[in-house]
């Protein structure tokens, strides 16, 4: 008989203060908008409008690449993917219909630009 082969899961990145600073700022905006509601998920802060799924900040996990967050663009327009293209802080995965993007934060300069595109996430989960 052959042995049982155990496989492990590499633990997940921690999130560096500076990562948490900025996922705080941008939860604390997020907050005031209308309709909106947070709560934890697997070591992140998930963003909600009504029902709807929007964003993910890092709380305990980092995301990949870790200095980042994640949006969520339902059947995102021709010109918004062709804009997240052009953006090299931004990156991007297809799943169903669902497009999930990240968005590298590298300075407190980026919050705008990564506010922007969460207000256009949440803009479409309506």
């Amino acid at each position: 008989m052959e042995p049982i082969r155990r496989f492990s899961v590499p633990p997940p990145k921690k999130v560096s203060e500076e990562m948490k600073a900025w996922a705080a700022a941008l939860a604390g905006e997020m907050a005031t908008w209308p309709q909106v509601r947070s709560r934890v998920f697997f070591g992140y802060l998930a963003f909600y409008r009504r029902d709807a799924i929007f964003a993910l900040l890092p709380r305990t996990r980092a995301l990949d690449p870790p200095s980042s967050i994640a949006f969520k663009l339902e059947s995102a327009l021709p010109r918004i993917r062709a804009r997240a293209k052009q953006d090299p802080r931004v990156g991007f995965t297809e799943m169903r219909k669902a497009r999930w993007f990240t968005f590298e934060l590298t300075s407190d300069a980026d919050l705008r630009d990564a506010l922007a595109w969460l207000q256009r996430a949440y803009d479409a989960a309506a």
